[in-house]
């Protein structure tokens, strides 16, 4: 697989512009994650970054169970119900679990008034080629 990446301006730091695949054979689309453990229990209520980090985990669970990995990833979203929170305490450390893998990938950021539960803060949704 071939992967550009495509940037034709400087902003938003953080993340590409967009991305030009060629030569994949498979595609993997993760459905929204959030921080649930594998009984479907919420995990960490209140705490925006520890969720991110669960939700991040449950991305990466979905992603083995195809052969792919976090490096794959090559468009994610990200929902949060507050964006605050968000900005304050998670966006860095996500960047920094993405950045081994040299994964920047277009998506969105998108604050929202709620998920499915009340104590979940956020919901990642990805895609992934090889």
């Amino acid at each position: 697989m071939e992967i550009r990446k495509l940037n034709p301006w400087s902003f938003p730091e953080g993340m590409d512009q967009g991305i030009l695949i060629s030569n994949f054979s498979q595609m993997v689309f993760v459905s929204g994650q959030c921080a649930v453990g594998p009984d479907g229990s919420s995990l960490h209520p209140g705490n925006m970054a520890a969720q991110v980090q669960a939700a991040l985990d449950n991305v990466e669970t979905v992603l083995k169970e195809a052969g792919f990995s976090l490096a794959d990833i090559v468009r994610m979203n990200t929902y949060v119900t507050d964006m605050e929170a968000f900005l304050e305490t998670a966006a860095e450390p996500m960047s920094k679990r993405l950045a081994p893998h040299n994964v920047s990938p277009p998506g969105v950021l998108a604050g929202i008034v709620e998920l499915g539960r009340k104590d979940l803060l956020v919901e990642i949704e990805a895609f992934a080629a090889k």
